[in-house]
């Protein structure tokens, strides 16, 4: 997850809604990797995003003041 999400929708993140039919969901599931292997922006490596993420959860579990 980018530190600035500012250029990702809500979509990007959000699963689907009710789906229908296994087929409206292997199309919904089809249309969103078709979306992401014509992505134009960089790509960012797995360790990057692994941290990004592993910061995240810490953050979380870190004691509410």
């Amino acid at each position: 997850m980018p530190e600035d999400d500012s250029d990702f929708p809500d979509s990007d993140y959000a699963p689907p809604g009710p789906i229908p039919s296994p087929e409206a969901y292997d199309a919904w599931f089809r249309a969103k990797i078709e979306k992401a292997l014509a992505d134009p922006r960089p790509s960012i490596p797995h360790e990057v995003v692994m941290a990004r993420v592993q910061a995240i959860l810490d953050q979380r579990e870190k004691p509410q003041d």
